[in-house]
């Protein structure tokens, strides 16, 4: 059988044929200093940045807000989630000094979509969330926020979308290194290594970039928990005390990632064939203590008593690849291009925990093994016709074929613990014998495949003053899911629907510094896919059971941005926006009435469209110099976002689960031109958030950010550059309110408050880049 996998590497070595082919027989840019929508920039304007950078005025008639690399930069970001953290509107719910799902105006990651040079890209979260802190940041030409959606691509963007550019081969003209370590406040020093080339290469240029990225992250926890909260009984802290756990937590691993671009533009016809492979091989090693008394001393003589002595080491080997060619042919009809893609997601995931009961005297150990396979193959065809001289009507189809396959299997073990134990020379892991066979979870071994067939069409217009679009897209879905771990009748499952999503934007230019830009669009998220398993999950919802629901329909929403430019000067921006979504059949957790696997009192809950939403904000952006006061080397760039919403849940109103409200960045960067240095700091504060499901409640808060750099020039292909960043030991709190059941949840009758914060310190980079 011919793979999807073959499919799509002949599809891109017969486009490649055919573009070298026709190569041969029209001839190359006129200038090739230069390409259709600008100049290909040198390795030395990349290496050494003169002056300030700002963020990029867009002319399409989306609400597109564009950062290159000279914005963010000189703060040196490791990744795309740090790179991110310095943009209107992106939240992070992650551990601290990481930055992995990005949260686009403070919602969950899945109503974000992630695309990686305009394209989506399958990740490891149920919920289709993509990492973005995989993405090493030296091979990103620019990021984008895409406020509102197209018809030209596919609706999944109800918070809006994430694009990253890569570096391509009409981005680059010469060749860069980059060289140097981070410090960890534990005195680990990691590598950091990359090195990008682009140049001419036949009829077409091309790119080439190779990375190595150490990471690591030392924190430290500690939880306290409680049988009541201040909410009940103010003398909670001494009357209702329960236990103490003090916990290590140390990520460490390293990144391995090459991007290659080859492009050939014509006078007449444009090829392009990308490919980009991320490799990570990382390591999450724990150690927990947990005693009977709150102010627990953990040395040679400790105070208090020790309850349990735990060890939870996680091993994890991620891939991502993805591999696409576009072909594009201007003819007397128009414009037609073809775009056949594939990626691939896959993880290795081996967590072990092992724990002493020191009250029982036992030993207990669990290993559980994920595999995760996720592939997807696409294709997508697009034809563009003139209406005269200021319109186009644009029209195409897009066909996505998506294949994942996940295992989940557990093994474990029981003995008895030794009475003399020593938490300070021993670990639990010593204990640990040989495990049984891998057993398969409850619902943890499944496989999906999803077959979407759209077609779209929008026409844009361009008077000079007023750029816009309006277009439709029927998205068409079908949904096979089966699932090894039930009953055979129930093992196989369907769903289909379709969506019809119109959309329209425009940008109107007031005066030549002054615009309007405003749209309007409908959107969807489709269902997690933990959501659609059929299988029953015994006391997942507390002390209640969760069965899922194969038949679950997307969410969708109806929603507009409006928003004002001026442009400062030769290059700032000043920006506002307002936004407002209204979401139609969110999927919530229900009460079927079924008796729980635990008796009276629990019950099995499903997961259901049901209810509305809606979520609200406003968002203010700058960057500018200040030139306009006589600075014209001092650069301040800020941004502040209000975010806020509404759901009606089983208990009443609240936000959409762990929306922060509000998140703003601002700093500066001063320029010495003709000493050939400059320094800036930046600061970041990210507000609570609040999330409530069935059983648990969780509010969590964030410490602020503050980063510094000192920059120094060589001439024009050398720099140094000195970044201390989590300059304020950054610090993550959250307080869980735990019921056994709904009932409980609303009388307040807790089954254990607890209060948890970690800390993790500064991290120290120098770093060398030298152009060639």
């Amino acid at each position: 059988m011919v793979t999807n996998k073959w499919v799509m590497f002949g599809c891109a070595s017969v486009a490649l044929l055919s573009a070298s082919a026709m190569a041969q027989s029209i001839p190359a840019p006129a200038d090739e200093g230069t390409r259709a929508d600008g100049p290909i920039t040198s390795a030395n304007e990349i290496v050494v940045i003169a002056g300030i950078g700002y963020r990029d005025r867009t002319d399409t008639p989306e609400p597109v807000l564009k950062y290159g690399t000279d914005y963010f930069q000189r703060f040196e970001p490791l990744t795309a989630g740090d790179a991110l953290k310095r943009v209107p509107s992106v939240t992070f719910l992650s551990d601290v000094i990481e930055s992995d799902a990005p949260r686009l105006r403070g919602l969950p990651p899945g109503y974000t979509q992630i695309l990686i040079n305009g394209e989506r890209v399958p990740g490891s979260a149920a919920d289709r969330s993509f990492f973005l802190d995989r993405i090493p940041a030296e091979l990103i030409d620019s990021v984008e926020i895409i406020r509102s959606s197209s018809a030209r691509r596919t609706g999944d963007a109800v918070a809006g979308s994430l694009n990253i550019n890569l570096r391509d081969g009409y981005e680059l003209d010469g060749g860069y290194v980059r060289a140097g370590g981070l410090l960890f406040n534990d005195d680990e020093l990691e590598p950091s290594l990359g090195l990008v080339w682009g140049g001419k290469a036949g009829p077409g240029r091309l790119l080439l970039g190779a990375n190595l990225q150490g990471r690591h992250n030392p924190k430290r926890k500690k939880s306290l928990r409680y049988g009541d909260s201040p909410e009940n009984n103010p003398d909670y802290a001494t009357d209702d005390f329960d236990n103490r756990e003090d916990q290590t937590d140390t990520r460490d691993g390293k990144d391995y990632s090459f991007n290659g671009t080859y492009e050939i533009d014509g006078e007449t016809t444009d090829f392009k064939l990308n490919g980009f492979y991320v490799r990570t091989d990382r390591k999450e090693t724990e150690r927990s203590f947990e005693y009977d008394d709150a102010t627990a001393v953990i040395g040679p003589v400790p105070v208090g008593n020790l309850l349990t002595d735990n060890s939870n080491i996680a091993d994890i080997d991620q891939e991502n690849y993805t591999i696409d060619g576009k072909l594009s042919h201007e003819w007397s009809a128009g414009k037609s291009s073809v775009r056949v893609g594939y990626a691939r997601f896959t993880e290795d995931r081996i967590e072990t925990e092992n724990e002493i009961d020191f009250e029982d005297l036992e030993f207990s150990g669990q290993r559980t093994r994920t595999d995760i396979r996720d592939t997807e193959f696409s294709v997508k065809l697009e034809h563009e016709v003139p209406l005269g001289e200021q319109a186009k009507f644009v029209f195409g189809g897009y066909y996505q074929d998506k294949r994942r396959r996940t295992g989940m299997f557990e093994s474990e073990q029981e003995s008895d613990a030794s009475a003399t134990w020593d938490q300070f020379k021993q670990n639990p892991d010593n204990l640990a014998a040989a495990f049984d066979d891998f057993e398969p979870v409850d619902g943890g071994d499944n496989r999906i495949r999803e077959k979407r067939r759209d077609v779209f069409a929008l026409v844009e217009g361009d008077t000079g003053r007023l750029k816009w679009e309006a277009g439709l897209r029927y998205e068409t879905t079908k949904v096979r899911f089966t699932d090894y771990t039930v009953a055979a009748a129930l093992a196989d499952q369907r769903a289909d629907y379709e969506k019809l999503l119109p959309s329209a934007s425009f940008k109107l230019s007031l005066s030549e510094s002054d615009r309007i830009i405003g749209s309007v669009a409908r959107t969807l998220r489709r269902p997690d896919f933990n959501y659609i398993s059929p299988a029953l999950l015994e006391e997942e919802v507390g002390d209640s059971d969760l069965l899922g629901n194969p038949q679950l329909r997307p969410e969708s929403a109806w929603g507009f941005d409006l928003g004002y430019e001026h442009r400062m000067g030769t290059g700032g921006i000043f920006g506002a926006n307002i936004f407002y979504r209204k979401v139609k059949d969110l999927i919530e957790l229900t009460n079927t009435g079924v008796e729980g696997s635990e008796g009276e009192g629990t019950f099995v809950y499903q997961p259901r469209n049901v209810g509305d939403g809606k979520v609200w904000g406003v968002e203010f952006d700058l960057s500018t110099d200040l030139g306009f006061v006589g600075l014209p080397n001092t650069g301040v760039f800020g941004n502040l976002s209000w975010l806020d919403s509404e759901v009606r849940d089983f208990i009443g109103k609240r936000r959409f689960n762990d929306q922060s409200k509000y998140v703003y960045n601002f700093g500066f960067i001063q320029d010495f031109p003709d000493f050939g240095a400059a320094f800036g700091a930046t600061y970041r504060k990210q507000g609570s958030a609040f999330g409530r499901v069935i059983a648990e409640e969780v509010t969590t808060t964030y410490g602020a950010e503050l980063e510094i750099f000192v920059e120094k020039r060589f001439g024009k292909t050398f720099t140094i550059r000195a970044v201390g960043s989590n300059l304020l030991n950054g610090r993550k709190r959250e307080a869980f309110n735990k019921f056994d059941n709904i009932a409980d949840q609303i009388d307040r009758d807790f089954d254990e408050y607890e209060l948890e914060s970690e800390k993790a310190g500064p991290v120290f980079q120098i770093m060398a880049r030298y152009a060639f």
